[in-house]
C-alpha cells in the first residue's frame, strides 16, 4: 500500500504541489476547473488617464506653486501617458495655474527671505526644478544689491551669536565659508564679515566704557 501511494505521488504532475485544488484534481485524475472570467461590472470601468492627471495636478498645486517640470515628473511617476500630460499641462498653463515665470519670482523672494540665498544659489535651485534660464534670470533681476547685502548681514549676525568665544581669524574663516555656501562671492563675503566683526568689537568696547572700564588701561 505504501509503495502504491509513493508511486502515485511520484507520477502526479509537479503543478499540484503546494496547491490544494490542483493537487486534489491531480490525485483523482481530473483537470482543475479554470478560473471564472473577469466581471467587468464588478471591476468597474478603467480610470480615465486625463481625469487621473487632472486630479494629480490639482493636488500638487494645492498649497504652493510648482514648476511645469516638477508637475511633469509627478505625472510620469503615476504612469500618465506623455501626450495626456502635455495636453493638460498646456491647458493649466493657459489658465494661469502653471506659470514658471511667476513660480521663479515667488521662489526667489521666499528663499532669499527664509534662507538668505544669493543669486547664484537661487539660480542653481531653479535649474534643478526645471525652470528655464530666461525665467530664472528675469526673477533674479528683481533682486537689488541692497537686499542681497542685507540678507548676507542677517546671516552673519545670526551666526555670530554662537561664535563669541572664537578668535577673529577663525570667526572670519567660518563666516566667509558660510556665505560662500549660500552663493555669495568671496569679495562681498569678506567685506560684510569684516564690517560686522568691527561692529561687534565697537559695540563691545562701548559696553565696557559704559560699565566704567577703560580699554587703554
Amino acid at each position: 500500500m505504501t509503495s502504491d501511494r509513493q508511486a502515485r505521488r511520484a507520477a502526479a504532475p509537479e503543478s499540484w504541489r503546494g496547491d490544494v485544488t490542483a493537487g486534489v484534481a491531480a490525485w483523482v485524475g481530473r483537470a482543475p476547473a479554470p478560473p471564472p472570467p473577469p466581471d467587468p461590472v464588478a471591476e468597474g470601468p478603467a480610470e480615465d488617464p486625463e481625469q487621473v492627471a487632472r486630479k494629480i495636478l490639482l493636488d500638487q498645486l494645492t498649497g504652493r506653486a510648482r514648476s511645469r517640470s516638477e508637475l511633469r515628473a509627478k505625472l510620469a511617476a503615476r504612469n500618465v501617458p506623455d501626450d495626456v500630460a502635455e495636453r493638460l499641462l498646456d491647458r493649466f498653463t493657459e489658465v494661469g495655474l502653471v506659470d514658471d515665470a511667476a513660480f521663479a519670482r515667488s521662489w526667489v523672494e521666499s528663499r532669499q527671505t527664509s534662507r538668505g540665498l544669493a543669486p547664484r544659489a537661487l539660480a542653481q535651485e531653479l535649474r534643478r526644478k526645471g525652470v528655464s534660464d530666461e525665467d530664472t534670470q528675469a526673477a533674479l533681476d528683481d533682486l537689488d544689491q541692497d537686499s542681497q547685502e542685507e540678507a548676507a548681514r542677517v546671516l552673519v549676525r545670526r551666526k555670530l551669536r554662537s561664535m563669541r568665544s572664537l578668535d577673529t581669524t577663525t570667526a572670519t574663516r567660518r563666516l566667509v565659508a558660510m556665505l560662500a555656501r549660500k552663493g555669495y562671492g568671496s569679495g562681498l563675503a569678506f567685506a560684510i564679515v569684516r564690517d560686522e566683526l568691527s561692529r561687534v568689537d565697537a559695540d563691545a568696547a562701548a559696553t565696557l566704557e559704559e560699565a566704567g572700564f577703560d580699554p587703554s588701561d
